[in-house]
């Protein structure tokens, strides 16, 4: 199947679009509706599009009445250009959103008052998108900057711990600006919902980050990182040290001596051995 085919074939509406969807309809709001519907769908469509550019595994598109999720199957071990490039293709369509609006009124094909919807709608859900929570855009942006800068497992928990405190800061502000606005709340309670998933789920992600470490699938390494570990350090908590795109050298201290272990090693001995509590001081002596 072409791989262009295989993006609308990916696409999946959640059961809650059916049932706001019966509430548009009663209460003469199915146009509003759809004309979000459409939004996100061009939004989560860009996301796509980029990731099949770089040959990136998309699972499914999943589209909300107020919002969306691309799932990707894809585990930090890609290059920092390409989740980069990725993450902001949602964004930039509110850009051609806008402009093609903005052609479509100018010329006569658009009323003033659906153009100043468009408009409205549009430049909402870029805004909520851009917010600094997991899963949205905003999110995975700062959890890129974080893996910049430090392990993966640390930067994927800072990610979500910043995410709860910004939701915190956003049902505040829905509570003063706008306490009865329905639709916001249910933007909340969603993110909230994905938040609290993703840490139960932490754990698995990083092992998948590992394992597209140890199986060598299309790992791109920009640069050698040191890592300076004690000798009684249980294998997994060196693991837990790992950052994305580095290649590591594990440098193990034990009585005044250094010795260098490749990460190669430690990933042999943490899947196929299953060692992982061993302290890495043992793995300098079996080597």
């Amino acid at each position: 199947m072409n791989k262009w085919v295989a993006i609308f074939m990916n696409i999946h509406i959640h059961p809650l679009f059916w049932f706001v969807a019966l509430i548009a309809v009663m209460t003469a709001q199915f146009q509003t509706l759809l004309l979000l519907f459409w939004i996100v769908l061009w939004h989560e469509l860009g996301h796509v599009v980029a990731a099949h550019m770089f040959s990136w595994r998309v699972k499914r598109v999943l589209l909300l009445p107020f919002g969306g999720v691309a799932e990707i199957d894809e585990h930090g071990n890609r290059p920092f250009h390409e989740e980069l490039i990725v993450t902001l293709a949602g964004p930039f369509q509110h850009i051609f959103i806008f402009f093609m609006a903005y052609i479509a009124h100018e010329a006569n094909m658009l009323s003033n008052e659906w153009y100043q919807q468009i408009i409205e709608y549009n430049l909402s859900i870029l805004l909520i998108n851009l917010l600094p929570i997991w899963p949205l855009d905003g999110g995975k942006l700062m959890f890129l900057y974080r893996t910049a800068r430090t392990s993966f497992r640390r930067a994927h928990e800072q990610t979500l711990y910043f995410s709860f405190l910004f939701l915190i800061i956003y049902f505040i502000a829905l509570l003063v600006v706008a306490p009865a606005h329905m639709n916001l709340w249910i933007i909340g309670l969603f993110l909230a919902h994905a938040i609290w998933f993703e840490w139960k789920q932490r754990t698995y992600v990083w092992i998948r980050f590992l394992l597209e470490r140890y199986y060598g699938k299309r790992t791109e390494y920009r640069a050698l990182k040191r890592l300076v570990v004690d000798a009684n350090d249980p294998l997994f908590r060196v693991l837990l040290l790992f950052h994305r795109g580095k290649k590591h050298a594990i440098i193990v201290k034990k009585n005044q001596m250094e010795m260098e272990l490749d990460e190669n090693e430690l990933l042999y001995a943490y899947f196929h051995e299953k060692r992982t509590n061993e302290p890495i001081g043992h793995f300098i002596y079996t080597y």
